[in-house]
């Protein structure tokens, strides 16, 4: 046994996952005011510097429409706006609840990402960013 695992083993569950149900807050926070406050109508965002500046959009282009048609459970509409971003809101929720589960039971957390995790990832946003800016990749814009 570590002295990482004999630290957190003697805290009860509400104690160990506080930061994992802190984080759900605050992300529950966002969403929520996502979904209050539509990101289709002007003046509540400020606008992609990357999307003003050069007309690209960027991989997270859309991400708020997304999230707000998420909320109102349009996942066609979330999808239609950014569907990495709804990977990413999925890979999100399977990662904190692995996250709450372990810390729960008293057992270290820990994502160990390789290199080829990091460079299929990099490919995948860049493939996602290119494609979507390209004409054949219009069913992927916002």
């Amino acid at each position: 046994m570590t002295v990482q695992t004999t630290r957190t083993a003697r805290f009860g569950p509400l104690r160990r996952t506080a930061v994992p149900l802190g984080i759900l807050a605050g992300v529950a926070a966002a969403f929520a005011y996502v979904g209050a406050v539509d990101p289709s109508e002007a003046g509540h965002y400020p606008a992609c510097p990357l999307l003003a500046a050069t007309g690209v959009l960027c991989p997270g282009c859309g991400g708020l429409r997304s999230a707000h048609a998420l909320v109102h459970g349009d996942l066609g509409g979330a999808l239609a706006a950014n569907a990495l971003a709804v990977v990413g809101y999925a890979l999100f929720v399977v990662v904190w609840a692995v996250w709450v589960t372990r810390a729960a039971r008293g057992r270290p957390v820990g994502l160990a990402l390789s290199r080829v995790h990091l460079w299929t990832l990099g490919a995948v946003v860049t493939v996602f960013t290119v494609v979507r800016n390209l004409p054949p990749g219009g069913f992927l814009r916002p």
